[in-house]
Parts: structure tokens; sequence; C-alpha cells
């Protein structure tokens, strides 16, 4: 966005905090989680509870909205009543299952007919507007978007499914039966909160030297280079799929 002529280009910078100090909550979660199972530590597992809800108010919290701070409250009150309760952990169950699926869901929405993968609308944001993409592009983030909505909605359904049958504090034994399968927490904790992110990730980093391959001519010099740009056009998708889904007024 070019400011306007007059303008100080530095205006608002105060206020929208830097991206490290908002996802450095994010990163340390899983961490913490399963240290606190490894360690079988009620005051860490609280401790990753705390960490999760702040990585994800932390943002409104800087920005200053009410809501985030209602949120806070709300969520101290609640941890407070797990604690005491001896609960907390089963918070822990939670983020490995609904994040897989609300970016399985993010992605498969959008193969709705009539709608636009949202490779695509990505695709089309990093390149000029107006320019005319290859067909055999379009054809691959359509692809693209359905494998990534595959798997993740298959890494959450495992989520679930070792969540349910882990010992000590499964789900299962939580509600009163008897797991078919026992699966030890500390590997629940493993996959859950280490390997899954990792399998993300060497797909993320594996499917982009294929397409460097397949499609040679890119917008980007390097996979930092694309990162970059993907986060710059980031908040433009975002209001895309806001808008193209009635998330906001036209």
């Amino acid at each position: 966005m070019i400011p306007r002529r007059g303008a100080d280009p530095h205006a608002g910078q105060a206020k929208r905090p830097a991206g490290w100090v908002t996802t450095l909550p994010a990163v340390a979660y899983p961490l913490l989680a399963h240290l606190a199972i490894v360690t079988a530590s009620p005051r860490l597992t609280v401790v990753s509870v705390a960490v999760l809800a702040l990585a994800v108010l932390l943002p409104g919290l800087i920005s200053g909205r009410p809501a985030a701070w209602i949120g806070a409250l709300l969520a101290a009150c609640a941890i407070v009543l797990l604690a005491r309760q001896d609960a907390a952990g089963l918070v822990l169950f939670l983020p490995p299952v609904l994040i897989n699926f609300f970016v399985a869901w993010l992605f498969g929405h959008t193969l709705a007919p009539g709608d636009r993968p949202l490779i695509e609308r990505l695709v089309r944001l990093l390149h000029p507007p107006g320019e005319v993409l290859d067909p055999e592009i379009v054809r691959y983030a359509r692809t693209l978007t359905a494998t990534w909505a595959v798997l993740l909605g298959g890494l959450g359904l495992l989520n679930l499914l070792l969540a349910l049958l882990a010992s000590p504090g499964g789900l299962l034994e939580t509600a009163g039966a008897v797991p078919p399968i026992v699966v030890p927490i500390e590997t629940w904790s493993l996959f859950a909160n280490l390997l899954n992110y990792l399998v993300v990730a060497v797909f993320f980093v594996a499917e982009w030297f294929y397409r460097r391959r397949r499609f040679p001519r890119q917008q980007y010099r390097n996979l930092f280079d694309f990162l970059r740009q993907a986060a710059g056009v980031g908040p433009a998708l975002l209001a895309d799929l806001r808008r193209r889904h009635g998330g906001s007024r036209a």
C-alpha cells in the first residue's frame, strides 16, 4: 500500500506488534505441552494452557480490542477452575484436532462448484492484476488445495483417534471407557505436538521444490522470498475469503 502524500509512512506501526511477538506463544505452546505430558507436571500443564490462551488472544490484547480483554478474563477464570478440578490436561487434546480440522475446512470449502480454490486465490494475488494464468497452473492449484484439505483432515482424525486411545488420562478413559487399544500418552503427545507439525512442514517444503521444477517461471526467487510475498498478500487473501463467503459487507 502506498502511503498518502504528506502522511507519515511509519504512522500506526506502534499499534502493530512485531510478527515474532504474536508468533512466539504459538511456537512455544506445543513444546511446553509435550514437556508437560512427558514430565506429568500439573503446573506445567496449567502453564501450557495459559500459553495457548495467550497465543489466541495476544494480537487482540496488543491492539486493545475489548473482546480480547474480556476473553482473557474468561480464559483466566476457566484455567483456574480447570486447575482446581485437575482437568487442565484435557484442554491439551483440543488444539491438534481443532487446528487441523479448521485449516482443512479453510482449504476444502473453497473447492465448492462455482468457487475459486484457496491456492488459486493466493497465486492470483502473487501475480500482477489482470494477468491470465496458465490453465495448467489453475488445475494444479485446485489439486493442491484438495491435497492440503485431505492431508490436514487426515491429521486431525489421527490426532483425535490417538487422543481417544491415550493412556493414562485419554478421552475414553476420562469418559469412563476402556480403550480397545492403549496408546501411551507420551506417544500421543509426541505425534500431536511435534510430529504433526513436522509432517506439515515436510510436505510444504517438498511441494515447493516440486512446484519449482514443474513451473520454473515464478514470481519469487526462492522459498524465503515466496514466504515473504505470501505473508505480504495474506491480509488481501483473508479479505477475499470474507468477501466471497459473506464474512464482510460489500
